[in-house]
């Protein structure tokens, strides 16, 4: 099994709602990050936002160790510059068994600011998410502890976005960022987002990379059958995902969509 590298090919190995899972699949080191990124747009985006890059001192050496596996001279932001992928570093304290995020270089985050989460453990990075607590936090704990080097993982997530933009802060509630969106245009005004999200261990500093990649498209130009189950996703989710998602905003806008989109039986 293998994660592809756009909103189409991901969305068959997302979640569709319902209970919270990992979902994760081995990926050979050929598989790990985008080739042939576009990097005058990685430099341009770094450059419009001052806050995509949060360090902590001890970001420094397995930033130095994940810059010379890519090749480039520098840390974690000239690594970061030099893929598609978004990157963040998360390692344990001595005496400590949880993991921190030590440093983020994120120029393309899905509505959160590295600044927020600099320096806290991952429970309370994923605090925001409805459920996260209760039916994920022990397993993805287990899964950290157990990494070894060499070992890639990936996962791949969604999001349904009123913005085609890369970088999504969103600003006001729900109902306001998605008022212009209606079953007659839904297919050019709602964006289906995917992460591409991939975890290894660096060999020599112990640290977890945690890359995330991050694709967007409008929902009419995706296969009928992604659209669908999108529409199936939006009805199933846990409790409380849904709004923080902002899907009350679309999600009726969304199904009469898919519903046209079916293809005749």
């Amino acid at each position: 099994m293998t994660l592809g590298f756009s909103v189409d090919a991901l969305l068959p190995r997302a979640r569709g709602g319902g209970q919270l899972r990992m979902g994760l699949c081995r990926l050979t080191e050929g598989q790990w990050l985008q080739k042939q990124p576009d990097l005058a747009a990685r430099t341009a985006a770094f450059a419009e936002w001052p806050g995509a890059v949060q360090l902590t001192p001890q970001a420094e050496a397995p930033g130095r160790e994940l810059a010379a596996m890519l090749g480039v001279e520098g840390a974690l932001p000239e690594a970061a510059l030099a893929a598609h992928e978004d990157m963040c570093l998360l390692t344990r304290a001595a005496g400590e068994d949880i993991y921190r995020l030590i440093g983020a270089a994120v120029a393309w985050p899905t509505d959160w600011r590295p600044a927020d989460k600099l320096g806290l453990p991952l429970r309370a990075l994923h605090a925001p998410i409805a459920g996260y607590e209760e039916q994920l936090a022990s397993g993805v704990d287990r899964f950290m502890a157990t990494l070894r080097p060499g070992a890639i993982y990936g996962r791949c997530n969604w999001f349904i976005a009123p913005t085609a933009q890369r970088r999504w802060l969103a600003e006001g509630a729900p109902h306001g960022q998605f008022a212009h969106v209606t079953a007659d245009n839904a297919g050019e005004t709602l964006f289906v987002r995917c992460e591409r999200q991939t975890l290894r261990r660096l060999p020599h500093t112990g640290a977890i990379l945690f890359t995330i990649g991050v694709y967007v498209e409008p929902l009419g130009t995706l296969a009928p059958e992604n659209v669908a189950m999108l529409a199936r996703a939006i009805e199933t989710l846990v409790a409380g995902e849904g709004d923080r998602r902002g899907a009350p905003a679309y999600a009726d806008a969304l199904t009469a969509f898919a519903a046209e989109r079916m293809p005749p039986c």
